[in-house]
């Protein structure tokens, strides 16, 4: 018994493997393009949710830590900039085929191609998820550089330190991210 709303033309899909195994690789380029810059920007957010709540309430008690706890939110700050860098590299790297046509010759670098937009899409994810823990784990410790900063001045510089190591996560994600995408060239012409 098959449904009315079943699609039988050629245009239906039967998918997600489907979707996913003939989407363009232009597609999978801008994909990891919106994720780096997308869930850095998410990272960053909730690390400054996170610091900002807590500078605030413990403000209150000592009003002192204002100003040099914002630092906390500058390095949670970085974990977007990372990934508007690794949008901004990703970004150049996408490169159209010299012929404007609908299909691609026969003999053109289908493998370079596809591995160019695998793996900028791999790319993307990584710095993109590397910088949501990188903006977590400095909301965190710049939450626990101002609680403690507002019980003993004396903490926090070495509270500071876990703070940096938690922004370095930030760091090695961009680093990653630029390695996995050195090779990423988009073939423009075809092989002859």
């Amino acid at each position: 018994m098959s449904s009315s709303n079943t699609c039988t033309s050629e245009f239906c899909n039967a998918g997600w493997s489907e979707v996913l195994t003939h989407m363009s690789p232009y597609g999978f380029a801008n994909f990891g393009v919106a994720f780096a810059l997308g869930l850095s920007v998410v990272g960053a957010a909730w690390g400054i949710w996170l610091t900002g709540s807590s500078l605030v309430g413990a403000s209150v008690k000592a009003p002192r830590i204002r100003s040099k706890n914002l630092i906390s939110v500058i390095f949670c700050e970085a974990t977007a900039i990372y990934g508007v860098i690794m949008a901004i590299i990703l970004t150049n790297k996408v490169k159209a085929p010299d012929e404007n046509t609908y299909y691609l010759d026969e003999d053109w670098d289908w493998s370079g191609y596809y591995y160019a937009g695998y793996g900028m899409f791999s790319a993307g994810l990584s710095v993109g998820l590397t910088n949501i823990a990188s903006g977590i784990s400095v909301g965190i410790a710049g939450s626990s550089c101002a609680l403690a900063d507002a019980q003993d001045a004396s903490l926090f510089v070495k509270i500071l330190i876990v703070e940096i190591f938690a922004s370095a996560l930030g760091i090695f994600g961009i680093i990653v991210g630029i390695i996995q995408s050195n090779a990423c060239t988009f073939p423009i012409a075809a092989l002859n």
